[in-house]
């Protein structure tokens, strides 16, 4: 390199310091605790997932073995893979439209949006035990309960229904609840992103031939929001995905014929009770893997292009 290309790139080096320094400065701070709580844990459980690892020993390496286990031997694993992927089907999309309807109908409400908006965020405030806690006074499997008392009394059933022993019922009610506390952040967020939205946009709707609410909703409204979107909907993913204390506050831990067994269960399982962290790291990393893909495609279909 001669002297002239040299002071060239040390010229270039001080002007890019110049220009970016105070910007990656007030970056660092984010930059060193994600790295600290997201990078180093995710290493950490990749290097542990092919390990034999009980906490007291120190960890063997065994390659792949964890995930090969996993995937040909685990029956268990293979249907706690079902039931989350059920729940993430069936709770994540509902979630997350039921959230951003209700955001859509409470902003076209005048009066009473703030009680609204406090009844719909409420459920997400209270953990997962808890507000299990609250429906199973609804799905109680005694003639006592709501539901079958009710259903008794129009003469639907003529016995009560064992709603949380039932591995028939165990994850319909799960998806129920799972839905009903799902709806809190991506409500919120929904909520902020239609009161954001200039009033001029729909003027110029309506002069351009925009006739209804719903055109206005399709048009400028969904464009507009799809920062919002792409939070509820990565919020609706690792949600579904990670539900854990619904599941084992209503159905037990393991739940009848494993109806209710989710991936964050299998995990729990061998991490806390087996205390095989090798393979509950294995397990982790296919969960970690199935939201990160899924995360991205949420990202390639709500980017901006503009």
């Amino acid at each position: 390199m001669t002297a002239i290309t040299q002071k060239k790139h040390n010229g270039g080096v001080k002007e890019w310091l110049r220009k970016n320094a105070i910007g990656y400065a007030f970056l660092l701070p984010f930059l060193i605790l994600f790295a600290i709580f997201v990078i180093v844990p995710v290493a950490v459980a990749m290097y542990y997932s092919l390990t034999n690892y009980n906490m007291i020993q120190t960890p063997g390496f065994v390659g792949l073995d964890n995930y090969a286990q996993l995937i040909l031997d685990d029956d268990v694993f293979l249907i706690s893979l079902q039931n989350t992927l059920v729940l993430a089907v069936v709770t994540g999309p509902l979630g997350y439209f039921a959230s951003f309807i209700m955001a859509w109908i409470i902003t076209l409400v005048k009066k009473g949006r703030g009680f609204f908006s406090l009844a719909f965020y409420a459920p997400s405030l209270t953990s997962g035990v808890a507000m299990s806690t609250i429906w199973l006074i609804l799905f109680s499997g005694d003639r006592y309960g709501y539901i079958n008392n009710l259903l008794l009394r129009f003469g639907v059933i003529m016995e009560p229904i064992l709603w949380t022993k039932d591995a028939n019922y165990v994850l319909p009610v799960i998806m129920i609840i799972s839905v009903w506390m799902s709806m809190g952040n991506g409500f919120l967020s929904f909520l902020a992103g239609f009161q954001n939205i200039d009033p001029s946009m729909y003027e110029a709707g309506r002069v351009d031939g925009i006739k209804n609410k719903w055109q206005e909703l399709r048009f400028i409204t969904i464009p507009l929001m799809k920062p919002q979107m792409l939070f509820g909907a990565i919020n609706s993913i690792v949600g579904a995905f990670a539900v854990f204390d619904v599941a084992t506050a209503v159905a037990g831990m393991p739940s009848p014929n494993y109806s209710a067994h989710t991936i964050v269960a299998h995990l729990y399982d061998y991490a806390f009770t087996r205390f095989n962290m090798g393979y509950a790291s294995a397990v982790a990393m296919v969960l970690f893997l199935i939201t990160f893909v899924l995360g991205r495609v949420c990202m390639r279909v709500f980017r901006d292009d503009t």
